[in-house]
Order: structure tokens, then C-alpha cells, then sequence
């Protein structure tokens, strides 16, 4: 059914209550359609062939790893919610209130376990590098499995918390049937602003720099070190190579984190969504989602033991008795 000024309606028979469809061109709502399916379906591939590479192979249990582990199932949610991403950006909104504020709360929890892992591997990196004696005792396996822990329990109850009202009254901001908005008003929104990305980016950026000028003075320390390799235990150079190549590694993750939610944060943070059009927000939306596909990306590139487990993955030798103990080196 039609209006007087020719706009359809989402529910023709609620002639008076009724959201009126958006409308977008064709050829643009198919294109940005196809790309969220794409990277829904690499996201999802990608992360699982991380998540099985880390827990089947037991050379694979370390605390870095136990970290990138917990990136990997936030990634995984996060490629799983790409098709509600769709739905957003439909012409109306058919599944009610309260599937509408579940869904917003399970987008903001996603992306604010993805922000807290970040921050866990730039902690684990510094005590790594800048503090390796102290390392196995602040990062090990049960600390780093506590750490992931409360940083899922903190996301969902920082989620709720700021979806508050939202979740006692779902739809509480629609002003017509067929609508999915969630508001958030000024003090949500700027706490949000400040513990979602202000903070933890502020954090993830002085982490990096300290880790990079005693990465720099290491380097320098085992050229010489090489030299009287006689006053070097055994594996030490090899080992200190081996944290700064991981720093180097998780370095990239973080950088490419930063290019993905930088500009869709600095968009809020402007605060006039006037001056934005619906497709400039639609390719900052995707660029968020789109950092999830990308860090297994960085792991294959990087990482010769992933692209050895994704082998033995695809080609299902992992389904053999004893494959838990391959080595992937």
C-alpha cells in the first residue's frame, strides 16, 4: 500500500503507525548486500580454521595464542552477526522490539570483546618484551585464561549496562512500526565514546610505542650478543627473536584494528550524522566487520605453524590419533 505522497508502507494494514520504506538504489543496496555476505562467509571460514588451529594442537596452547584464541571466537560472532547487519539495512524491520535491542546488544558486546582482547595482547606483548623475566609468572596460561574470562563478563555487563533502559523497554525510541533504531543518550553515549575507544586506543598506542623502542634496543643488544655467542645460553637469542617476531605480528593486528574502527568511531565522535551519507556509513560499518576477516588474514601471512595446521586442517589429518602433538614448527 501506498501513502498519498507515493512512499510504500512496512505494514500496509497499520495505515497510521507504520514505518514507510526505505529506499536506496538498486544497484548500490546489491553491491553493499554482496559484500557483507562475502566477508560473512570468510569471516566465519577463516576464524574457525584459527579456532581449531590453536585448541586441537597442543604446541599451540601458550598464552599469546590462549589471547588470540579468544580474538578469534569474538571474530567468529562477529562474521555470525554480518547477516543482522543486512537486516539493519533493510527497507523495514519485520522481527519486533525485542529481537531489534537483542541484536544491538549482541553487536556492542561483540565489539566490545574485540576492543578488550586488543588491549590483552598489547599487555601481553609488553610484558613480554619489556618485562620477559617476569613474563611466565603475569602471563601464563591460567592468568591469560582469567584475563580472557573477565574480559567476556566485563563486555556484556558494560553492554547492559549501557543498553539499560533499552533492554527493560525494547522499541522505547521507535516512532512507527517496522523501525530498528536504538538511542543512546548523552551520557551513554559519550561513556561508551571514552571506554570503547578513547581508552582502550590511548592504551593499545602508549603499550606499542614503549614495546617498539625496547624492541629496537634488543635488536641492537643481540647483533652484539651474536658476536660472543659463547657468553649466550643455548635457544636465548633464538627465543628473544622469536617474542619480537610475534610482537612484530601482533603489531600488524593491532595497526589494522585501528584502520578498521578509527573512522567509524570518528564519525560518532563528530556527532552530525547529517553531514554522512547512508552508503559512507554502510562502508564504515563494513570496515568493522571487515577487521575480523582480516586478522587470520595476518596470521597465514605471518605465521608459518597456521598455514602448516591449516594443511593438516583441510586435509583432515588432524581426524588421525596422536595429531594433537604435531609439530608445527
Amino acid at each position: 500500500m501506498e501513502t498519498l505522497d507515493g512512499a510504500e508502507l512496512c505494514f500496509p494494514e497499520l495505515l497510521n503507525t507504520s514505518c514507510r520504506k526505505k529506499v536506496r538504489p538498486h544497484s548500490e543496496a546489491m553491491l553493499f548486500y554482496i559484500l557483507l555476505s562475502c566477508v560473512s562467509v570468510l569471516t566465519v571460514a577463516l576464524n574457525v580454521l584459527v579456532i581449531i588451529s590453536i585448541s586441537h594442537f597442543r604446541q599451540r596452547h601458550t598464552p599469546t595464542n590462549l589471547l588470540l584464541l579468544s580474538l578469534a571466537v569474538s571474530d567468529l560472532l562477529a562474521g555470525l552477526l554480518l547477516p543482522v547487519e543486512i537486516l539493519f539495512s533493510g527497507a523495514c524491520w519485520l522481527y519486533g522490539d525485542f529481537v531489534c535491542t537483542l541484536s544491538f546488544f549482541v553487536v556492542l558486546s561483540v565489539i566490545s570483546v574485540s576492543v578488550g582482547n586488543m588491549v590483552l595482547i598489547s599487555v601481553d606483548r609488553y610484558v613480554a618484551i619489556c618485562y620477559p623475566l617476569h613474563y611466565p609468572t603475569k602471563m601464563n596460561q591460567t592468568r591469560v585464561r582469567i584475563y580472557a574470562c573477565l574480559c567476556w563478563i566485563c563486555a556484556l555487563f558494560y553492554s547492559s549496562l549501557i543498553l539499560k533502559d533499552q533492554l527493560k523497554q525494547p522499541g522505547m525510541f521507535h516512532s512507527c512500526v517496522g523501525e530498528c533504531v536504538v538511542v543512546f543518550n548523552y551520557i551513554a553515549g559519550t561513556v561508551d565514546l571514552v571506554f570503547n575507544f578513547i581508552v582502550p586506543i590511548t592504551v593499545i598506542v602508549v603499550l606499542y610505542m614503549r614495546v617498539f623502542v625496547v624492541a629496537v634496543s634488543q635488536a641492537r643488544a643481540m647483533r652484539s650478543q651474536t658476536v660472543a655467542v659463547t657468553h649466550q645460553r643455548p635457544g636465548t637469542v633464538t627465543a628473544k627473536k622469536s617474542e619480537m617476531k610475534a610482537a612484530r605480528t601482533l603489531g600488524v593486528v593491532i595497526f589494522v584494528f585501528l584502520m578498521c574502527y578509527c573512522p567509524y568511531y570518528c564519525f560518532i565522535l563528530a556527532g552530525n550524522t547529517s553531514l554522512v551519507s547512508a552508503s559512507s556509513l554502510d562502508f564504515f560499518t563494513l570496515l568493522v566487520y571487515l577487521n575480523s576477516c582480516l586478522n587470520p588474514v595476518i596470521y597465514a601471512f605471518f605465521y608459518p605453524w597456521f598455514r602448516k595446521s591449516i594443511k593438516l586442517i583441510v586435509t583432515l589429518q588432524i581426524l588421525q590419533p596422536g595429531s594433537r602433538g604435531a609439530n608445527l614448527q
